[in-house]
């Protein structure tokens, strides 16, 4: 059962560890990031999604001088998301990206974000939004590239769960990758990041869009031909209040979705 183990990511390949092991919390700390290279770099080298959220607070797991982990809290797409908690949006964050390589013991994610929580405390950050996604990946040629979650980690974490987001359509790219709605806006508004998405598509097999070629009409006419069309029925939804009033102010929590060994949708 996938409740027995947790995730992890080397290589853009998913892995488990079994769930009873113990990290050796002397032999790892956990430090800010500055910046955002180190942490994209880590991020787009070993997560499925190949892709870097708008970043608020970086922080890396080090073992031995090494980064073995990387937890990035960013800016939603939408403030709408953070509703549920007291404040201004400002004051809440979403943990947008949260990998650890396939060496690091399992209580080792509980761990580090219990360690990234203090850090944002520190910062005023009162609330914490998560998502995690049951819909499997496969590629074109139907090799598994992501197996789906429920949300192990943070239900170990106590989390409130809040049920499934907004369903959607995703847009999966040959290697399995999601083609988002937001890099298609950027792409019809040019936006900033457009240029990186247009080149997701070439590189899918669309034509470079010609010269003089509105993008609006340019994309319309190629998604549909680099892409597949799978329904998503939402992200499962998660909420951490990082302070006695928050957790207070939070909706009740609903049954936690378990893992069954069925396909997931």
């Amino acid at each position: 059962m996938m409740t027995a183990c947790v995730q992890r990511w080397r290589g853009h390949r998913t892995s488990y560890r079994p769930a009873g092991e113990a990290i050796r919390p002397s032999a790892y700390e956990v430090a800010p990031l500055a910046g955002d290279a180190a942490a994209r770099t880590f991020i787009e080298s070993h997560h499925y999604s190949r892709t870097y959220p708008a970043a608020r607070w970086r922080f890396g797991l080090h073992r031995g001088g090494a980064l073995v982990g990387v937890a990035v809290f960013s800016q939603p797409v939408n403030d709408r998301a953070l509703a549920d908690f007291p404040g201004a949006p400002s004051e809440s964050v979403e943990l947008g990206r949260f990998v650890l390589l396939d060496d690091v013991p399992a209580n080792g994610e509980t761990w580090f974000l219990g360690r990234c929580f203090d850090a944002l405390r520190q910062e005023g950050v009162v609330g914490v939004l998560s998502f995690s996604d049951p819909v499997p990946r496969t590629t074109a040629a139907g090799v598994a590239v992501f197996p789906g979650h429920v949300g192990t980690i943070y239900q170990a974490h106590n989390a409130v769960y809040r049920g499934r987001a907004t369903p959607r359509t995703l847009h999966l790219l040959p290697d399995g990758t999601v083609f988002s709605a937001r890099a298609a806006q950027k792409v019809r508004a040019q936006e900033q990041g457009w240029r990186y998405a247009v080149a997701q598509l070439v590189a899918a097999g669309a034509p470079a869009p010609a010269r003089g070629e509105g993008l609006r009409q340019w994309l319309a006419a190629w998604l549909p031909c680099v892409s597949r069309r799978v329904r998503h029925h939402g992200n499962h939804r998660y909420l951490w209040g990082l302070t006695a009033r928050v957790r207070r102010h939070l909706p009740p929590s609903l049954p936690y979705p378990k893992w069954t060994g069925r396909r997931a949708s």
